[in-house]
């Protein structure tokens, strides 16, 4: 326990300190907001601090920050130091300098960011692998909400043949469709209060569930440092890439330029960016802590689904009232995560295309395309035995790629304005390790030994490295972004 409770004391105080000197780096000032100079009532829309905040904690915590940290723990309480040491330096400094500098280039979303700091031939690469992205994101929080509220709610049978996981399904498919047409302070900003009263519930009572169920968390001391993975699986990069979303996540650069839109000040941002990831690293803690305590008193195994860990916390802790509402609560994080992703991804084919988004039918048009493509993904997962296990692990590896993307282009952003760009290239170094190590092992990738793996990560995270610092220093020194 002592372990766990030091991790929550690292995220509080460092997500302060550090949230305070990524404030002090950018300097937010009173001018206009794209919210408020290019109000079109319907993407740029000025809402209040306390909406915009909750809007991004439900965007950008989805089953990432809960599935995740569940499988995570499995490499030991090292897990409850690396969540907060990463999310404070990484993710919510991610989240914070993607958001800010899209306010400052009047809402731009990521693929133009990516143009104009990474250049054009960076551009496309980019697309690909962000729009693929939304695709997987858009299909997983359809199928893990759908699963999760048959088996935990309805307590039935998830297989592939049961009509009442597709009207499920459908059901969370058409609140997209109308999530991503309608403009977003008619659905997204009037239902989110309500679905972040039930996360809060959900994260809270199982915090609370920890202390009043006495769950014995294990220590570092007692356990060493890195514990021995149950399949063997090595830490580096295979903790970073499954816990994902609860340190560091790409999709939340897309979601941090989306509610830029709707920000009516730049001196909330630290609130609504960079002190929501801490909530959600805070979400991840209390989950990879529940989940040990459930190992630790053998309720659960390392073999046991995590899906299935989320039924037994939530019951074991809350009783079946308040197991239902927390499972419900988990529920609403991937659809409300869903819905941003597939209209942030209308809004990117969109920029990419020039396609003027005021008009109702254009919106349509792009619209169908990408449900009909979501639709043959989900169907895809669902029928093939394997299918939903291959896109999960695509979709962490993408997600973390795309992240790799975001703090290039904060450390270009940070070149050109003379400001600290190693807070943003050894973060994004780290990562680029990640992600190459993974897939050049991965059997999903090239299927390489660890040695060669870890060899050839090396020298292109060092190539990474060396590209941008010789790109920032060709670029332009300016003052800071009009």
């Amino acid at each position: 326990m002592t372990t766990f409770l030091i991790g929550l004391a690292i995220l509080l105080i460092g997500g302060i300190l550090y949230g305070k000197v990524c404030e002090r780096v950018f300097k937010p000032d009173d001018r206009q907001t794209p919210a408020v100079r290019l109000n079109d009532g319907m993407d740029y829309v000025p809402m209040k601090k306390w909406k915009n905040s909750l809007i991004q904690l439900l965007n950008i915590a989805g089953t990432g920050p809960i599935l995740g940290p569940i499988q995570g723990i499995l490499f030991g309480p090292i897990a409850f130091l690396t969540i907060p040491i990463g999310c404070i330096i990484g993710g919510a400094f991610h989240d914070y300098m993607c958001g800010m500098i899209s306010v400052r280039e009047d809402g731009a979303q990521m693929p133009v960011l990516i143009r104009k700091y990474l250049g054009k031939y960076i551009y496309p690469i980019y697309n690909v692998f962000v729009c693929l992205l939304m695709l997987l994101v858009g299909t997983v929080f359809i199928y893990t909400p759908g699963d999760l509220f048959v088996t935990q709610i309805l307590n039935a049978d998830n297989g592939v043949t049961n009509p009442v996981v597709w009207i499920v399904y459908g059901v969370i498919f058409a609140y997209y469709i109308i999530a991503t047409l309608f403009p977003i302070d008619k659905i997204i900003g009037k239902i989110y209060p309500i679905f972040g009263m039930l996360l809060i519930l959900s994260a809270v009572g199982v915090f609370i569930g920890l202390f009043v169920n006495g769950y014995p968390l294990s220590d570092i001391w007692t356990t060493g440092v890195i514990g021995v993975h149950p399949k063997g699986l090595h830490f580096i990069p295979v903790f970073f890439v499954t816990v994902a979303c609860g340190i560091v996540s790409g999709f939340h650069s897309t979601q941090a330029t989306l509610i830029s839109r709707t920000m009516g000040s730049e001196k909330e941002g630290r609130t609504t960016f960079y002190n929501m990831m801490i909530g959600e690293g805070f979400i991840a803690m209390i989950w990879a802590a529940a989940a040990m305590g459930v190992m630790n008193i053998g309720l659960a195994t390392a073999s046991t689904d995590a899906t299935d860990v989320v039924g037994i916390i939530a019951k074991n802790m809350l009783g079946s009232v308040g197991g239902i509402i927390a499972v419900i609560g988990v529920i609403v994080l991937p659809i409300t995560s869903g819905d941003t992703a597939l209209r942030s991804l209308r809004l990117i084919v969109a920029d990419a295309l020039k396609i003027d988004q005021s008009k109702k039918i254009n919106r349509l048009k792009i619209s169908l395309v990408i449900f009909a493509l979501v639709a043959a993904i989900l169907v895809f997962a669902k029928i093939n035995k394997e299918g939903f296990n291959v896109l999960w692990r695509y979709f962490a590896w993408a997600n973390q790629t795309i992240a790799v993307f975001a703090f290039a282009m904060i450390t270009i952003y940070m070149m050109r304005n003379q400001k600290p760009f190693l807070m943003s290239l050894v973060p994004g170094m780290f990562y680029m390790f990640i992600i190459t190590s993974f897939i050049l092992n991965a059997t999903i990738g090239f299927n390489l030994s660890w040695p060669v793996s870890y060899g050839v990560a090396g020298v292109l995270t060092l190539a990474y490295g060396a590209v941008l610092v010789y790109y920032g220093n060709k670029s332009p020194v300016r003052k800071m972004v009009k």
